[in-house]
């Protein structure tokens, strides 16, 4: 194996750690949110700093590839993914911090019925996508990726169909307003954490096939309009 290749490996690696601790940052961002648990929203808080120090490690790291005389063009490829990809994982874990500090509002509010059910339900496929995301990294696996990307849909339409709940809620008890204003905004932090995943998935189809898919991803969105 080449010095070019082990420090390639260690790159992935680190990536591979930094999307673990994304995944947890979701997972304890929700489930502070659902146990109304400020200690734990305040770990997610702190854990953000972690996160931020690897990708500008990853990103130090992958850039110190580029001088390798032996990084032929499927190797520069491979190292501007690995920036692309440390860059969306630091935002997928930005909104679970943004997720985690609207808690120290929603505690002193009274709890809307059912939309930490619902909210945890989205944040958990989302969770999901990340995971099959990574796995398609590691695998090279552009079939898998292809299938992260389809279910982004899902995450779409389950946001949407949370914006109509609220809605309703706020048109029928006007107490609910501050609520359920802070509950949007949530479900749109993790819906923007389903496109960062999707963009992930993009990447590593770009890195396996050398296109990107351009077949239109139509996505509804209520509050802002139709954009594709």
């Amino acid at each position: 194996m080449t010095d070019f290749e082990i420090k390639t490996e260690l790159v992935q690696a680190k990536l591979l750690q930094m999307g673990g601790l994304v995944e947890i940052a979701i997972r304890d961002s929700v489930r502070s949110l659902v146990e109304r648990d400020c200690e734990l929203a305040a770990v997610v808080m702190s854990q953000d700093q972690i996160i931020d120090q690897m990708e500008i490690e990853i990103n130090r790291d992958a850039t110190g590839l580029l001088t390798s005389i032996r990084a032929d063009e499927q190797g520069l490829n491979a190292i501007l993914a690995h920036i692309e990809i440390s860059g969306n994982l630091e935002r997928i874990a930005d909104y679970a911090k943004n997720l985690a500090k609207r808690l120290t509002v929603l505690v002193q509010l009274p709890p809307i019925s059912g939309a930490s059910g619902s909210i945890k339900r989205m944040a958990r496929e989302v969770e999901l996508m990340l995971r099959d995301v990574l796995d398609a990294y590691v695998q090279n696996n552009t079939e898998l990726a292809s299938n992260v990307r389809a279910r982004d849909h899902d995450v779409d339409q389950m946001y949407n169909a949370l914006f109509r709940e609220f809605l309703t809620f706020m048109m029928e008890d006007p107490r609910s307003i501050t609520a359920c204003m802070h509950l949007h905004f949530i479900a749109k932090n993790i819906e923007r954490m389903g496109d960062h995943v999707t963009a992930i998935a993009e990447q590593i189809i770009l890195l396996n096939t050398g296109y990107i898919p351009t077949d239109a991803r139509p996505k509804i969105d209520y509050l802002y309009g139709v954009s594709q």
